[in-house]
């Protein structure tokens, strides 16, 4: 079996792997209500398991940064299929082993949390490491599958529901759980090189002293609060918009803006050869400016939905770009050159969705306040780029 592996299959399992977060990360907010109505759990308490998902997350991200060269990138990629194997299933049952509903949820929350972190860490560097010819448009590709897999995981779901109803949605994270399962086996045989090739890679403290990693550090937290600032939100924002159920609002919110956002990266990855990283980020995030301000401003319902939609266009380039010009500029970088860079992504990730709803809930819940306030990250990521093109100027000879 070895002998008939090659990068490709490398480049399939990474593929898989972040499909493998993107049904860690939303197939149990589809079932927040099941979990209400079944455990008795209330939603106060629900609502804590997407912070403690993203909270574990940036745990893993920060431990990452010292632990994965030590252990290696194999054993890290399939103990991170096996946890996400676990806390997928383990929805079903865990609940049902001990007296605490809540608590038993908790238990898959941290399981599929930590295999969903080291997914997040563990891909980008391994795809790089691949000997492909267009590492910006490899990376682009390989995180458009994030965003393939929030819209399998929606429709999906959603056409499950349909067939076999809700209350057999045990059955459905069983089955999602063989994602992973089936990915852990690629990992165990296909041929994964270091990000250094035979060279150490940069310490933190080395990393820490480089002005152009903190430059791209702000760049990452920009991308991570530009796309899930909006994301976030986007079915709420969608119901409140046009007045349509959750369902509804489920396929044209968050869904509509992932299918976007993954049409932007298959984009870039498909014609890298004709467009300048920088310009294609920089076009992305002044378009990104733009959709705030429609999103925020607009009085028409339907051109509020417009700026939400097109937003996941605008974002998508962000978060793989930002690899690609780290891995260019820092070639020694390593795994934890992309494990803090996906730290500070997580932070922005976290950021972003925060001020929104807390600048919307100073505005008597008023959404569209909350979404003008976050305009402020894709305008930062905009001087960032900027910045970042002057530097590039410098060093050109």
């Amino acid at each position: 079996m070895l002998k008939t592996t090659n990068y490709r299959h490398t480049m399939i399992a990474c593929y898989m792997g972040f499909i493998t977060q993107a049904i860690s990360n939303n197939l149990a907010p589809l079932l927040f209500l099941t979990f209400r109505r079944e455990f008795g759990i209330p939603l106060t308490q629900l609502a804590l398991i997407s912070s403690i998902n993203f909270g574990i997350q940036l745990l893993v991200d920060l431990v990452s940064a010292r632990v994965v060269d030590r252990i290696g990138y194999r054993t890290c990629m399939v103990a991170a299929h096996v946890s996400s194997c676990l806390g997928l299933a383990g929805m079903a049952f865990f609940p049902m082993l001990l007296p605490d509903r809540f608590a038993g949820l908790l238990i898959a929350v941290f399981f599929y949390a930590v295999g969903g972190g080291l997914c997040e860490v563990l891909v980008s560097p391994i795809a790089e490491a691949c000997p492909t010819e267009d590492k910006a448009a490899q990376m682009s590709l390989v995180h458009s599958f994030y965003c393939w897999g929030v819209v399998g995981v929606i429709l999906l779901s959603t056409l499950f529901f349909a067939a076999f109803g809700v209350a057999n949605w045990r059955a459905l994270a069983a089955l999602w759980a063989i994602v992973p399962f089936l990915n852990m086996l690629n990992f165990l045989v296909v041929p994964i090189n270091s990000v250094t090739g035979d060279a150490k890679g940069m310490t933190i403290r080395q990393l820490f002293g480089t002005r152009i990693f903190w430059l791209l550090a702000v760049l990452m937290v920009c991308s991570g609060a530009s796309e899930l600032g909006l994301a976030q939100w986007a079915s709420a924002f969608t119901e409140s918009a046009l007045g349509v159920s959750k369902a509804v609002g489920d396929l044209a919110g968050p869904c509509v803006f992932a299918v976007l956002m993954g049409c932007a990266r298959t984009f870039y990855a498909k014609r890298a050869d004709k467009v300048d990283l920088t310009v294609f980020m920089l076009m992305s995030s002044l378009l990104c400016v733009g959709c705030y301000l429609l999103a925020s401003l607009a009085s028409l319902p339907v051109f509020g939905l417009l700026g939400c939609g097109l937003c996941g266009l605008s974002v998508g380039i962000m978060w793989p770009g930002t690899f690609s010009i780290a891995s260019a500029q820092l070639p020694q970088g390593g795994t934890a050159m992309f494990a803090l860079l996906a730290l500070a992504g997580d932070l922005g990730g976290t950021a972003g969705p925060s001020v929104i709803g807390q600048v919307a809930g100073l505005n008597g819940g008023n959404l569209k306040a909350g979404v003008l306030a976050g305009i402020a990250f894709p305008v930062t990521m905009v001087v960032g780029l900027f910045v970042l093109r002057r530097l590039y100027r410098r060093r050109q000879p």
